[in-house]
């Protein structure tokens, strides 16, 4: 996809301004609109900062436009992207408007983690252009995004939309699917709840659960996905282990109450010092920097990557 499409942002906090800068580091038209004015002016010093610290030229920050009104923001635009919050009845009201404001061609994708599309879609007209495009936190950083599929969706949209993602460099997947949370998200907060589990029972701390992830089955999941794994020790070993471990799997139905406990209590995680465990402001932040600097390295490689690929390509046409 050579062609340089305009890309409408809805909302320009932590989601939003990330998204704008993997398409305007690609040469497209952004625009992006956010009810709050604070938030939409720190747009262009928080893209430059990502360009500064992957090493993309920072002049690319100018192909972002500012917009104060919607409607200046959806104008002409080939894809709108909603990332407003995590809220059922804001984003379908974002959408409905988004469907009466941009042009009968432009696509419109919402970047939620959890929520089903359809339910996000309600209250449009041309459910048809309606999608799912899920970028991971932060976005500027890790390269999936779900892509997810109605049963209305028009599917050249989905086409369409997958083909853009992988040309400004992101690993797009087709979920075929609309179920709640999607892809990732299901498979994350399923370790989630039986992480919280063995905390709650006392199998272990916070400390050592983390631990074991990080060490041990986590050290291979970049390389390694799970059905991947299951293939290669044979599927026979992973019945057998399933046999024995699956009766035993938290099954609580919706949230644990050792998590409401912790809310309930205050203790909703580093900022306040305290959440499955305790944290000293310099933890906290030593944390935060470790996740960055490691989140920041990976995607410098990537990009790296792409480069000498598409170098060695030209190199070799000749």
């Amino acid at each position: 996809m050579d062609a340089r499409q305009k890309i409408a942002i809805v909302g320009a906090g932590l989601m939003g301004h990330g998204i704008a800068q993997i398409f305007a580091a690609h040469g497209h038209p952004v625009s992006i609109h956010d009810p709050n004015g604070d938030v939409l002016a720190a747009v262009p010093a928080r893209v430059e900062a990502i360009m500064q610290t992957l090493g993309i030229d920072i002049a690319l920050a100018a192909n972002i436009v500012l917009c104060d009104r919607l409607e200046d923001a959806v104008e002409s635009a080939a894809l709108v992207i909603e990332a407003a919050p995590e809220r059922v009845a804001l984003k379908q009201s974002i959408f409905e408007e988004l469907d009466r404001l941009a042009g009968p061609q432009t696509i419109l994708a919402s970047n939620t983690s959890v929520i089903p599309i359809t339910e996000i879609a309600a209250k449009a007209a041309n459910k048809k252009r309606i999608l799912g495009t899920h970028f991971w936190n932060p976005p500027h950083y890790v390269p999936l995004v779900e892509v997810i599929q109605t049963a209305e969706t028009d599917p050249a949209h989905i086409a369409w939309t997958l083909e853009l993602m992988a040309s400004v460099g992101m690993s797009a997947v087709h979920v075929k699917k609309d179920v709640a949370g999607f892809i990732g998200n299901r498979l994350q907060h399923a370790l989630k709840r039986e992480a919280i589990a063995l905390v709650a029972d006392g199998v272990c701390d916070a400390a050592t659960l983390d631990k074991v992830v990080r060490e041990g089955f986590g050290a291979r999941l970049g390389v390694l996905g799970p059905l991947e794994q299951s293939d290669m020790i044979g599927l026979q070993l992973t019945l057998d282990c399933h046999e024995v471990l699956l009766p035993h799997l938290d099954n609580t139905p919706g949230a644990h109450p050792f998590l409401r406990e912790k809310i309930a209590k205050g203790e909703t995680g580093m900022a306040v010092g305290k959440g499955f465990r305790a944290w000293t402001e310099e933890e906290a932040d030593g944390v935060r920097r470790r996740f960055q600097d490691y989140m920041a390295a990976c995607a410098r490689k990537r990009r790296d990557e792409n480069m000498n690929a598409c170098q060695n390509a030209r190199d070799s046409a000749k």
